[in-house]
């Protein structure tokens, strides 16, 4: 995806409970994963509201992996910054689609459990 690794991110819905399947881009973050909820801009994708909604749902596929249980977290304050400074130094894209919302983008980092 415009030269980004993928991963699958399982969630469970949170008004229907189904389980849901989300290819996201994610950055390297030690053994964990960053992704961004940026959604296109206008509000946070469905797949974050899910995400926070289940937690103890969470799962991450890698090509060539089977499914692995995952803890969100939601970074905050200078954890955020500094994340966001590797992910748009890595994509800079994402720092043109930010300065075009009036939101912040959540970043999430995805821990094995």
């Amino acid at each position: 995806m415009m030269g980004m690794d993928l991963l699958i991110l399982n969630t469970v819905g949170r008004r229907s409970g189904q389980p849901r399947e989300t290819p996201l881009a994610w950055f390297a973050d030690g053994d964990s994963w960053l992704v961004v909820a940026s959604g296109g801009g206008s509000q946070h994708p469905d797949w974050h509201g899910n995400l926070m909604a289940h937690p103890e749902s969470v799962s991450v596929e890698l090509p060539g992996h089977d499914a692995a249980p995952v803890t969100p977290y939601q970074l905050a304050g200078a954890d955020r910054d500094e994340a966001w400074q590797r992910i748009t130094a890595a994509q800079p894209r994402y720092g043109k689609y930010q300065s075009k919302s009036d939101r912040q983008y959540p970043v999430v980092r995805l821990t094995p459990r």
